[in-house]
């Protein structure tokens, strides 16, 4: 779906474009945009290998059990439906913490992997269940401690303070998931199965 709605975006900027006589200025945005997403990528680069490590030394160190443990009482009042030892509780966990970290895209497929195991306690295989909804509010909404992929983006656009935006992000990001949990709670109580 997302493929169609950006081939639309770009088909209706080339036909606008062309309309206004300034399929040359559409050119040239179109190759500025190509070399400036580039240059990023490879600024990027660094900073996403530093904050990855950061990530690993974290794993290694056992900061993230630290989390995971501090989360689990947590889960277990959030998701009551899911037996504390199942494996969907574990990769929900784990899930969480890489996104606590500020590493979305390394939170990604533990997501995945969480969506799956949940799936084998779905007993309506082509409906979601309650904490298959539950975790995809709190993993969209996602509290963030440290937004390493932020930071990352900031290092390389030049900020000169990159880490100015730690407290900002800490205080956004948990009003978005007290949010999205009073919602998602207020639809548990409404809608019934």
């Amino acid at each position: 779906m997302m493929n169609k709605i950006w081939l639309g975006l770009i088909v209706l900027g080339i036909v606008v474009g062309a309309i206004n006589g300034k399929m040359e200025a559409v050119s040239a945005s179109i190759l500025q945009a190509a070399i400036d997403s580039v240059e990023i990528l490879f600024k990027l680069i660094g900073p996403m290998a530093f904050w990855l490590g950061i990530m690993k030394i974290a794993e290694e160190s056992g900061f993230t059990t630290l989390i995971a443990r501090m989360i689990k009482p947590v889960m277990r009042r959030l998701f009551p439906e899911i037996p504390p030892e199942h494996p969907a509780m574990g990769a929900m966990i784990m899930n969480f913490s890489a996104n606590i970290l500020g590493l979305g895209n390394s939170s990604t497929p533990l997501g995945i992997q969480a969506m799956k195991e949940l799936q084998t306690l779905n007993p309506q295989k082509k409906r979601a269940t309650k904490a298959m909804l539950t975790f995809m509010v709190i993993n969209t909404s996602s509290i963030t401690l440290l937004p390493g992929t932020m930071i990352g983006l900031r290092v390389a656009a030049g900020s000169t303070e990159p880490t100015v935006i730690i407290g900002t992000t800490i205080f956004a990001t948990v009003c978005s998931t007290v949010a999205a949990l009073t919602v998602d709670r207020f639809c548990r109580l409404v809608i019934r199965d």
